[in-house]
């Protein structure tokens, strides 16, 4: 049974590093800033496609909860398998792929039904944690930050899903340290021939061949991306959720993803551990994970946006 979150989000609009906007501009943005999410739910992926709807997974049980952004107001529109949802990502054709997190697993669900249109089991041992994932052209691709690997599944014609996946080891400067955070936020490069992703353990970026796995440090002029997670490419802008840290970097990024100059930092005093990012309409939306607020099932949970620096 769906599960309706019936309660209007309170508009609010906190300060950041960077410029704020009028006071003014903030009041006539007419969507929410800042919405609820279940009690315990433990979000942690966000994604929005053409239309103003959010997709965000739980931790908890691997529900996924959509959001009206023009009221605040979402469900549960797709029950979870009992094993964590974590990125998540949606396509035009309206399907939500899902990086399922120690379940090893991920799967893609139709974003008007909450149907399991295919699942795709990665690794089945104890030493997995499928961590994100992003959608290009040709395929999907998901992290595991427990394993030096990129899971590929590939589109047929007219985005067909396939039956199996392929496995893609990274190589190169990429090397797996001790600690569950090895490979995690994943994006597209702005000219669509290669990957990025952030290293949370180490705060690297790394450009990713998706032909081969091989990979190279992205060269941030001395930027470290401590506690980084969730990526965002928009053109030639870069967003990386540094999860503890409350703050969104804003980087300018080389076309080939080889290089990339920081801009800004966003704070907002209603972070509490966001850890992805997605964007509508000139704001960008990050959920609150709050990793050090206990967990219960009364545990309260929220997303709130910020205006695009």
């Amino acid at each position: 049974m769906h599960r309706t979150l019936g309660v209007l989000a309170a508009v609010v609009l906190g300060a950041s590093l960077v410029t704020a906007a009028p006071a003014a501009a903030a009041q006539a943005h007419p969507f929410p800033t800042q919405f609820p999410l279940p009690d315990g739910f433990l979000p942690e992926g966000i994604a929005i496609g053409a239309a103003p709807t959010a997709y965000f997974g739980s931790r908890a049980d691997g529900d996924l909860f959509r959001v009206d952004l023009r009221t605040g107001r979402g469900e549960v529109f797709s029950q979870g398998p009992g094993t964590a949802s974590v990125g998540v990502k949606v396509d035009r054709r309206k399907r939500v792929f899902v990086a399922g997190g120690g379940g090893g697993d991920g799967r893609v669900v139709d974003a008007r039904s909450g149907a399991v249109l295919k699942s795709y089991r990665f690794a089945s041992d104890a030493n997995t944690f499928v961590n994100d994932v992003v959608i290009t052209d040709d395929a999907a691709y998901f992290t595991d930050s427990r394993k030096a690997v990129l899971y590929r599944v590939a589109f047929g014609r007219h985005g067909a899903l396939p039956e199996s996946h392929t496995e893609i080891p990274l190589s190169g400067d990429f090397v797996l340290t001790p600690g569950v955070n090895n490979a995690n936020g994943i994006a597209e490069t702005p000219d669509g021939k290669a990957l990025v992703i952030v290293q949370s353990n180490t705060g690297q970026l790394h450009r990713v061949d998706p032909r081969t796995g091989v990979t190279a440090v992205v060269d941030l002029g001395g930027e470290v991306l401590t506690n980084g997670d969730g990526l965002l490419v928009e053109g030639r802008t870069l967003y990386v959720v540094q999860n503890r840290l409350n703050t969104l970097a804003v980087f300018s990024l080389a076309r080939d993803g080889s290089s990339g100059r920081l801009v800004t930092k966003v704070t907002d005093p209603r972070f509490d551990v966001p850890t992805t990012v997605a964007s509508f309409a000139g704001r960008l939306y990050l959920p609150n994970a709050r990793f050090t607020t206990p967990p219960t099932p009364t545990t309260t949970y929220d997303a709130v946006s910020v205006p695009k620096p």
